[in-house]
């Protein structure tokens, strides 16, 4: 062994992979006093380095300066910098050549590296993480990652045998990012950080801002290129990006892809994305709906959670096949005339040990203390908004949904639970914000710059709230004190309905306010009436079981409560296996009960909300004016005793007009008059009580003349038939009618 002409002191950390930076160390350096450059290796069980200068193909033997693997080589003399490659020989005889990941200058930029610090790189999925690249000719990968409380971060894989010693990577400055160009490193390629935290432990972590990631139960991130698809969705894209949504027909099938239809009811029998896109996109086609809404599909580790409890914000996860088999299932969508929505969970992330959590040995992306950055319920880390790194992490991933994937919208999940301090925690739980209060000021700040900057890039997406309290300004912009979202679920009105729907007939008359009182706030903000998957599960009953009564009953009453719901203010969304009335609860390890569609009523269920999903896309007085006034009116709400409901739907153009009304007891009524808006005749276009639906066949066959006799504070009015647990559907004929 020879002296090194480093400090050696420096070697040994280089050594025991404790210093922080490599290349002062490793890699051709230049000699000032020597007037020579020297070249410094570092490979475990090596027993022979050469260097090897790519011009001249002159070979360098280097010296040992430490028997567990450093080596170095001074060449004397000679003081220019030049390419060259490693060839190294290992303890087993085997000889490699390699180009030293230690020759290559830092590729993130000072102004990269600023814009993350200060939260405002809205494309950091472009510089961090493991991104393909040729340097100088050469390709390889680039890795980079935040994790500023690292004593030591390492690239470590297949490629490496593991081993943290090898690939150490370089600290940024103060910004935190290590970052480390590796030559040869390919796609497909597995890896992992090894971390060494500040108390001199050691984890393993995925990378946060991974692409890809291996199936579950394996943990490892995977190399990946998102780029060369080719897209065959231009004028789907272009359409989107002009209009907005809130005067057009939005009917969304919500869907998680797991268990919609499986394979087998194994632990992997999916089918796969590209399986899925033949499949689903067709079936939803057919079905009339405008939009799916996936459960989120960004990776998780544990299938129980629906996705939900996510470790791979950035990867697609592998259990449907790769990130571009999903932009195959997006583009299917698109070029069928079907958005794609998905649910993202900014609101919290789980413990696993090879996620976010703890993720450099202290609290990075959640808080430190347990009051503020523990979610009690759930079991999972809260993420720490008012960091800025934290905030740039969850904006840039929004937008990279948005622009890797074409997806049209999110639906932001839990943003209860993120807008309250003392959400889901009982007293001494939480820690009051700044000025005492509950509210979650970092949170609501996040919020509004998420939704601020998503609109700024794509004005023409959705970006929708599951907010289960009556936050204010929920779908208002900031500029006016709201969080800036498109749309809010409605969940005020799903629990008050479902509560009424769950009621045997006979009671409903005591509780008219329950399907009434919506219309008191409907117009407060831009509300989507949703029956999602939480309500199918955890021992609440399918839809179908929902409803009282015999089977016949349960059939009428879930036909007469979609009626409804299609007719009330406010764009759609209706759970798999709804749509066919499926009776068992969802469960997400097997799939839907497709079998039922061997019987006769849960077909023509199936029909009846093909034929309403239809309707409400060919009917402007059902969805241009969904968020005031102007398109709703009570023809009556106050028939408690006959558990009945009539109003009219109207469109931009006062012609474009409808009136529902729905029957909530089994009882059929003859000679039901209401007051009507103009004298016309009326013809009935829709009625859940049709034979083709399962129903009893009573309704209005004729056109309803309207009559000279003022009712319900109107000047005409009409004597109609009302069927039996139904919602009807009456069409004005305005041909010869002027307003």
């Amino acid at each position: 062994m020879v002296k090194t002409t480093a400090n050696y002191d420096e070697v040994l950390r280089v050594i025991n992979a404790e210093h922080p930076d490599p290349f002062s160390v490793l890699g051709m350096h230049y000699l000032e006093h020597e007037d020579s450059v020297v070249v410094r290796a570092f490979y475990p069980n090596a027993k022979e380095i050469n260097v090897i200068d790519i011009s001249s193909s002159e070979k360098y033997n280097m010296d040992l300066v430490d028997e567990k693997g450093f080596f170095e080589v001074l060449l004397e003399g000679r003081s220019d910098f030049f390419k060259y490659i490693l060839e190294v020989t290992d303890d087993t005889g085997h000889t490699f050549s390699t180009y030293d990941p230690y020759s290559f200058l830092p590729v993130l930029t000072d102004f990269d590296l600023h814009l993350f610090n200060e939260g405002n790189h809205h494309k950091i999925y472009e510089k961090l993480g493991a991104h393909l690249m040729t340097i100088d000719g050469i390709q390889g990968t680039l890795f980079a990652v935040w994790a500023p409380c690292a004593k030591r971060v390492s690239v470590v894989g297949d490629f490496n045998q593991w081993d943290g010693r090898r690939h150490a990577m370089r600290a940024r400055g103060s910004s935190g990012v290590w970052e480390l160009f590796i030559p040869g490193v390919k796609e497909g390629d597995i890896y992992k950080y090894e971390i060494k935290t500040p108390h001199d432990e050691l984890y393993v972590k995925s990378d946060p801002y991974a692409f890809y990631a291996e199936l579950r139960p394996n943990t490892a991130s995977i190399v990946y290129d998102l780029e060369n698809y080719e897209w065959n969705d231009h004028e789907w894209m272009k359409k989107r990006d002009k209009e907005n949504n809130f005067d057009k027909p939005v009917s969304i099938y919500e869907v998680h892809l797991g268990s919609w239809k499986r394979v087998s009811n194994d632990e992997n029998g999916f089918y796969t994305y590209r399986e899925l896109a033949d499949q689903l996109v067709e079936y939803v086609k057919e079905m009339g709906y405008t939009h799916i809404q996936l459960l989120p599909v960004a990776e998780h580790p544990f299938d129980g959670s629906w996705g939900y409890q996510i470790t791979g914000y950035y990867a697609a996860t592998s259990r449907y096949g790769e990130p571009k088999d999903f932009m195959y299932f997006v583009d299917k969508c698109h070029q069928n005339g079907i958005g794609v929505l998905l649910d993202w969970v900014p609101a919290h992330f789980p413990k696993d040990g090879h996620g976010l959590a703890r993720f450099d040995g202290t609290a990075l992306y959640e808080h430190y203390d347990q009051k503020q950055g523990e979610h009690p319920d759930w079991g999972t880390h809260i993420f720490n908004y008012g960091r800025h790194e934290v905030r740039n992490f969850l904006i840039s991933n929004a937008l990279f949904w948005l622009d890797k994937y074409h997806i049209d919208g999110l639906r932001v999940d839990a943003v209860a639970s993120m807008l309250y301090l003392d959400y889901g925690k009982k007293d001494g739980e939480w820690i009051p914000n700044r000025w005492g209060g509950k509210e979650n000021v970092d949170a609501i700040e996040f919020l509004r710059q998420l939704n601020s900057t998503v609109f700024s890039y794509y004005p023409g997406v959705m970006m929708i709230a599951e907010e289960s309290t009556s936050w204010a300004l929920v779908t208002k912009p900031p500029y006016v004190g709201g969080l800036g979202f498109s749309y809010k679920w409605n969940m005020g009105w799903m629990n008050d309905f479902l509560r009424y729907m769950s009621m045997d007939s006979i009671y409903r008359k005591y509780h008219q306010d329950l399907i009434t009182f919506s219309l008191m706030y409907a117009f407060s903000e831009n509300f989507i009436l949703v029956l999602s998957h939480d309500e199918v599960v955890h021992g609440k009953c399918s839809m179908i079981e929902k409803m009282p009564g015999d089977y016949w009953q349960k059939f009428a009453g879930l036909r007469a409560c979609y009626g409804y719901m299609y007719g009330h203010p406010g764009k759609k969304l209706l759970f798999m296996g709804g749509e066919f009335a499926q009776f068992i609860e969802w469960n997400y390890k097997q799939s839907l009960d497709w079998f039922l569609l061997d019987y006769d009523m849960h077909k023509k269920m199936q029909t009846y909300v093909k034929d309403l999903n239809h309707l409400y896309r060919n009917e402007k007085a059902l969805y241009e004016v969904d968020f005031n006034y102007e398109g709703f009116e009570w023809i009556d709400c106050n028939d408690r005793e006959h558990s009945i409901v009539s109003f009219i739907r109207k469109g931009k153009d006062w012609r474009d007009c409808l009136i529902f009304l729905s029957n909530f007891t089994p009882v059929p009524h003859h000679n039901y008059r209401i007051g009507v808006p103009f004298d016309a005749e009326y013809t009935e276009i829709f009625n859940s009580d049709w034979e083709k639906y399962g129903g009893s066949n009573v309704g209005n066959f004729e056109p309803l003349k309207a009559e000279d006799q003022p009712f319900h504070n109107r000047s005409y009015s009409i004597s109609l038939t009302v069927p039996p647990l139904a919602t009807i559907v009456l069409r004005p004929e305005l041909k010869q009618i002027k307003k």
